[in-house]
């Protein structure tokens, strides 16, 4: 017996739309249809399309009215260092054993006051014996005058010639000459000796120390550095064209970090630096008060710009192209109103929160100086006065 086929014998069926099924998807999307246009009409106004009739309130703006200059002022800055009029590294002339340092680093010092002295044990001994030398010739010179004495008065008697005479009188010249050399290695040595100390030059702060006691100091090697105060000058850069407008024996204030400082104007150099451009001017600042030497310290000077134009707030601008920039001015419209109308400017300067401008735009010009976001050019505005808008009752 052969195994039957499992789908031997199944009768195929095909799956045919009936028309009941017809009859059913039919009246569903009459429902759907009928849903949709009862929903409109539900949502129709009754009184049909809205169409705007009348014209959109203009938008109120801040204006702020054009005042033409024919130049302007502007307030320039320029800076400088306060530093110590003097600076000096002290050494020793001569080299030798560093005997005492009596200065450090941040002591004020008065001038005259001795900072630091070598090993003069030396020197000292050297000058007893010049001193010895000078005492031995002056005995040896009177012994010669009292020699040239004797001399005369045995020439006076006849006794001797003139030529023992003269004899005793170049020995007296020659122990002269003695005594004066003796003498002058005496000051050499008291020469050496004052030069075998350090002393103050000028009143000043200790701003270094290179060396310490016991140290063998070479000549001319810097011990100590010194650095004047009470008197500071500041040396500030500025244009040419500002350098000639100071005044030599001015006083100028100069504003620093600790305050503003009064300084004399010493001298302006006149010579254009090739790496700044700018000239040098020389300030005396007699009183710093607080004032530490290196202290930035500016100058501020007002200058005149002799270019036409008006000044209005950055605010008020917005970018345009080839470096330009726009300003939409309030302009009045035939029939009353007002419109929006952009105008190109070109910036001057600027400082703070506004620009000197020049551009078409007339004297008395209302240039709206807010909301520019809001704005398109030909839109009607009503231009407000921010002044009479601060005022309690509006303006």
């Amino acid at each position: 017996m052969t195994p039957s086929d499992p789908y031997q014998g199944d009768t195929a069926r095909e799956k045919r739309p009936t028309f009941l099924k017809g009859l059913i998807f039919l009246v569903i999307l009459a429902l759907v249809a009928g849903g949709l246009v009862f929903a409109a009409f539900q949502l129709r106004s009754a009184e049909g399309p809205k169409v705007a009739t009348v014209a959109p309130e203009p938008l109120v703006v801040s204006v702020l009215p054009v005042r033409l200059a024919s130049e302007f002022k502007i307030d320039e800055s320029y800076s400088g260092l306060a530093e110590a009029r003097r600076k000096s590294q002290l050494g020793f002339s001569t080299g030798g054993r560093i005997e005492a340092i009596s200065a450090d680093v941040g002591d004020r010092v008065k001038a005259g006051a001795t900072l630091a002295r070598l090993d003069t044990r030396s020197l000292g001994a050297q000058l007893a014996s010049a001193q010895a030398t000078v005492e031995e010739a002056r005995a040896s010179h009177n012994l010669a005058l009292n020699t040239v004495e004797r001399q005369r008065t045995l020439k006076a008697q006849g006794h001797v010639s003139q030529q023992r005479v003269d004899e005793a009188e170049a020995q007296a010249s020659t122990s002269m000459a003695r005594i004066e050399a003796a003498k002058a290695q005496a000051d050499t040595l008291r020469v050496q000796i004052d030069l075998a100390r350090i002393t103050a030059p000028f009143d000043g702060v200790v701003t270094a120390r290179m060396s310490d006691e016991g140290a063998i100091a070479a000549p001319g090697a810097p011990i100590l550095e010194l650095v004047e105060s009470g008197h500071l000058e500041a040396r500030i850069g500025l244009p040419s064209v500002s350098a000639i407008r100071l005044t030599p024996g001015d006083i100028y204030t100069l504003v620093a970090d600790t305050g503003p400082v009064d300084a004399k104007l010493r001298t302006v150099t006149g010579v254009i630096d090739a790496d700044r451009r700018t000239v040098a001017a020389m300030f005396d600042i007699e009183n710093p008060g607080n004032l530490p030497a290196g202290s930035v310290v500016r100058l501020s000077m007002e200058r005149e710009i002799d270019e036409p134009g008006f000044w209005v707030p950055v605010k008020a601008m917005s970018t345009a192209s080839r470096g330009l920039w726009t300003v939409f001015v309030a302009a009045p419209v035939e029939g009353g109103g007002w419109r929006a109308e952009p105008r190109p400017v070109e910036m001057v300067h600027s400082e703070g929160g506004r620009g000197f401008v020049r551009g078409p735009v007339q004297e008395g010009d209302r240039v709206i100086v807010d909301g520019l976001q809001r704005i398109a050019p030909g839109m009607p505005v009503t231009p407000r006065d921010p002044a009479l808008a601060d005022a309690p009752n509006g303006g």
